[in-house]
């Protein structure tokens, strides 16, 4: 049996059995905390980083989600990690933002606004999600190689007009709500037009006209590129009047 075989038949037996799952993290621990380590920009210190517990979870996360039509099991995996403590660290600083701004130091003189300011803990975060986009970027770009295209050719197919957004919007949810199609997508690296047009009730021509752009929301829906979800979801948000 090959080595990705023998993987796949593993994480196959731990989504049934909770022990072999738990086997499966220990095996694979180093690279828990090495996705981790990358993340926090320095080692990891396993009783104090909330972050370690996060990426053992979105870990055990991937093992559950994965399928060998999504790709290269670590790939997944890592992709899943950063999406999970991206989440994480953006909670995390929302609740330090509700600390009111007259808050007192440990020796109880008051810090001014600029001090606070001046923390420097949030450039920190925002140089761990920085990487975390660009690391996802550069992912999904690998990914759409596989169909043929690039990011240059999605940029030259994106929809200009709100209606053909919302078309698209409208196809992209029935192959949300239908798991099959994005397996079937996945396996045969064919955009399925005849499936989401119906399913969508969209007009066959405009899937085609915008084949490339429909390739890229199916793939940023099937392999955890959340940071990439969420701008698309802001993009094919249905205008108010």
């Amino acid at each position: 049996m090959r080595k990705d075989d023998m993987l796949v038949a593993l994480i196959n037996e731990a989504k049934e059995d909770v022990n072999a799952a738990d086997e499966l993290i220990r095996t694979y621990m180093p690279f828990i905390k090495n996705e981790t380590a990358k993340f926090l920009k320095r080692p990891v210190i396993e009783e104090n980083d909330c972050e370690f517990s996060i990426a053992m979870m979105a870990f055990y996360e991937a093992i559950q989600g994965y399928s060998p039509i999504r790709g290269a099991f670590f790939s997944y995996a890592s992709v899943h990690i950063k999406s999970r403590l991206i989440d994480y660290t953006r909670k995390e600083r929302r609740h330090k933002n509700l600390t009111p701004l007259d808050s007192e130091d440990s020796d109880g003189d008051e810090l001014s606004p600029l001090e606070k300011l001046s923390d420097g803990s949030d450039h920190a975060e925002e140089l761990s999600h920085r990487d975390a986009v660009r690391s996802e970027i550069e992912e999904f770009t690998k990914q759409l190689e596989d169909f043929g295209l690039s990011l240059s050719d999605i940029a030259d197919h994106c929809p200009q007009q709100q209606r053909t957004l919302d078309a698209c919007r409208r196809a992209l949810d029935y192959a949300k709500e239908n798991h099959e199609v994005l397996d079937e997508f996945l396996r045969t690296k064919r955009l399925p037009i005849a499936q989401l047009s119906l399913g969508g009730a969209v007009e066959r021509k405009t899937l085609e006209r915008h084949r490339k752009y429909m390739v890229a929301l199916l793939l940023a829906c099937t392999n955890g590129f959340e940071i990439i979800r969420g701008h698309i979801k802001l993009v094919l948000a249905p205008q108010r009047a």
